[in-house]
This record gives structure tokens, sequence and C-alpha cells, in this order.
């Protein structure tokens, strides 16, 4: 089973829509640290996904705690540059609603 880790207020949806494509989901306040990616179980998801850009800095913060996992930015704001080259897919809400991304992600 796919397991992603939702970091953010997720007003557009996509943590519901992953759920309903049957990912366990798990949701954590920002901002994000180290400490409350580690408490909220990031070393046990496929999907770490970003609705804040507010809290980009814990894109490199949860590569480095676990580099596998697939980041996921779904933000109506522009990804900072310090943190484009670790961000696996970066997408504006307006451009695709949160069920087709969630399709795409579990595809």
């Amino acid at each position: 089973m796919m397991r992603a880790l939702v970091a953010g207020d997720d007003a557009d949806g996509l943590g519901s829509a992953l759920e309903a494509e049957g990912v366990e989901t798990t949701y954590i306040d920002t901002p994000v640290n180290a400490e409350g990616l580690e408490a909220a179980g990031l070393a046990d998801v496929d999907l770490f996904v970003l609705t804040d850009l507010d809290d980009a800095t814990a894109i490199p913060v949860a590569k480095d705690l676990h580099p596998d996992v697939k980041i996921v930015v779904y933000a109506h704001d522009t990804l900072p540059e310090f943190a484009k080259g670790q961000a696996d897919l970066a997408v504006d809400p307006n451009l695709l609603g949160p069920e087709t991304v969630a399709e795409e992600l579990v595809a």
C-alpha cells in the first residue's frame, strides 16, 4: 500500500484525492521541521506532499531524512530555486485538479 505524508493546509484537497485512490495519508501541521517529519512517520511513506511553500525548507530536510521519498509540491506559489532540484513533481492546482494528480501518482 502506498503511503503519503501531507504538510500544509491542503486547501485544494490532494490529500483527500490520494485517500480516495487508496493511499494511506497522514497530515502534518506547518511549520514543518525534522522532528515533526520524523514523528509523523516520514521514514515509512512513499510520498511527501507539500501544499504550503512557506515551508519549502521542509523539502531538503525530508530528502535528508528519507532520500528515496518522492517529493510532490501542490501549491499555487512558485517553488523557490533552492528546492527545485529536490522536488520530484511540482503542480499548480489551477492547472491540474487533485483527482488527476492523485491518479497519476498512484499509477
